[in-house]
């Protein structure tokens, strides 16, 4: 066979498989350059007689296969196992390089899946290709198999955002660095009002209010620079010209070089969460005002009851009241259910402090939260200690002082509060606990905590324990 020649079909349209058929011609004239060259090719390549028995695979294509099959007795393929594209399986003597044998013609453009004998599936394009010589007699064909696996995984990924993005009920559109849209989702229709066909093709400034038409400049520098706009509440609006409330993420989109081309927008309607918000406020306040008109029936009731008592006591009780109320301001100001210690310590000492700032230390860490009964406790706690010291402890004179600390242990979950005097007047144990240490001590038990007191000479002390 040394004199064959070995040509393409005419009308051949992959004029790049010419270098296999130039292989094949060295091959088929024993040409050991060719068949070294074959032996080093990256490529999967492997060829048959006129039969259909594979006389030749390089180390690419039994790498592919995942053995070795035996030359001259091998069949149509080398693959352990094959399956059409949609996973069912496919007889050897149907698959591409059968087909071309058997009608002398090249088939291109079919995909199939190999699996090895470990069960590894290798998705793979084969471009398998008849060989004839001089007379036209076909005597073989070559074959060249491309692993697509990393196209395959490719295109999967790409489907399965595809899906997502589409079945989202939010809106998803994506826009070019000059704000045009280039792609509008099921969710974007459903929120805004637009179709795709409406949308597409328009500047995204169709949605933005009049009032709000500078956000999309500073949005687009952003996107630009690389930067990622994460959870943006604003409005936007409809088709219908009402206007939406919602959270905006945005983010660069780049090209295969790593070009920012774009961004994609992704938008949540919010409207729910805002009408909760409000009700929320409105409800806070509604509470707030019945609070203050009960407390101020009390502190009326109170003064009547308590004519005839002294000035001194009528006093403690309405600024207990005040403490109380100032407790629940802050409560509402927060939400409602919680609130942080260091501003329950600060709204308990707020009073004390325009006469004593300098005189009133108070330090300790962040992000301790109480629930609303036990903030409510630990600021009558600290209302009686500071007006205890204003009578008779560090504050009572003009150099004494108090610090107030915390901490919080999270293995035990319980948050400290440490008071400390020094500089008042010499300290002497109480011969009977008086009303305002009775309050402590019960407003510490009912806290599901404790309150110890230390009366040093130098400065009272007090430890406020409350677990969380």
């Amino acid at each position: 066979m040394t004199d064959t020649v070995v040509s393409l079909p005419t009308g051949q349209d992959h004029p790049q498989l010419d270098f296999l058929v130039k292989a094949g011609e060295g091959l088929a004239r024993g040409d050991d350059f060719f068949r070294q060259l074959l032996d080093v090719l990256p490529a999967a390549v492997y060829v048959t007689d006129a039969a259909g028995c594979i006389t030749y695979y390089n180390e690419a294509a039994a790498s592919l296969w995942g053995w070795r099959p035996e030359l001259g007795n091998t069949e149509w393929c080398g693959s352990w196992k094959l399956f059409w594209p949609d996973g069912r399986a496919m007889e050897l003597g149907e698959c591409p390089m059968a087909i071309a044998v058997k009608q002398g013609r090249p088939v291109h453009g079919m995909e199939a899946i190999a699996e090895r004998p470990d069960g590894v599936r290798v998705p793979f394009m084969p471009f398998p290709t008849p060989l004839f010589d001089s007379s036209g007699r076909m005597i073989g064909a070559v074959n060249l198999l491309v692993d697509i696996t990393d196209r395959k995984r490719a295109e999967n990924a790409a489907q399965l955002l595809a899906s997502i993005v589409e079945s989202s009920d939010d809106a998803i559109v994506s826009k070019d660095l000059n704000g045009i849209i280039m792609s509008w989702n099921a969710g974007a229709e459903l929120l805004f009002g637009y179709s795709a066909e409406e949308a597409v093709g328009q500047p995204v400034t169709i949605l933005i209010p009049s009032d709000r038409v500078d956000e999309e400049p500073e949005i687009l520098q952003r996107i630009r620079r690389g930067e990622r706009v994460d959870h943006y509440d604003t409005l936007r609006r409809r088709k219908d010209g009402t206007l939406v409330n919602i959270s905006l993420t945005v983010s660069p989109v780049k090209d295969a070089r790593g070009m920012i081309v774009g961004a994609s927008k992704i938008a949540h309607d919010i409207s729910e969460r805002k009408r909760a918000q409000e009700q929320e406020r409105l409800l806070a306040g509604e509470m707030k005002h019945r609070i203050k008109n009960s407390l101020a029936t009390v502190q009326a009731l109170a003064t009547q009851t308590l004519h005839s008592a002294p000035a001194e006591e009528k006093q403690a009780f309405i600024a207990r009241l005040h403490a109380l109320a100032n407790a629940h301001d802050l409560l509402t100001a927060e939400s409602w259910d919680r609130v942080p210690l260091d501003s329950v310590v600060a709204r308990a000492l707020e009073a004390f402090r325009e006469e004593h700032r300098e005189r009133i230390v108070t330090e300790g860490s962040d992000g301790i939260w109480l629930s609303a009964n036990r903030a409510l406790l630990l600021a009558m706690a600290l209302h009686e200690l500071a007006t205890n010291a204003v009578k008779y402890g560090a504050l009572s004179n003009g150099v004494g002082c108090v610090r107030i600390f915390w901490e919080f242990d999270a293995q035990s979950n319980k948050a400290t509060v440490f008071w400390r005097e020094s500089g008042g007047p010499s300290v002497t144990p109480p011969e009977r606990g008086g009303f305002g240490w009775r309050l402590i001590q019960g407003a510490m038990e009912g806290a599901l905590g404790q309150a110890q007191f230390d009366f040093d000479p130098d400065g009272l002390a007090c430890t406020l324990e409350v677990t969380l």
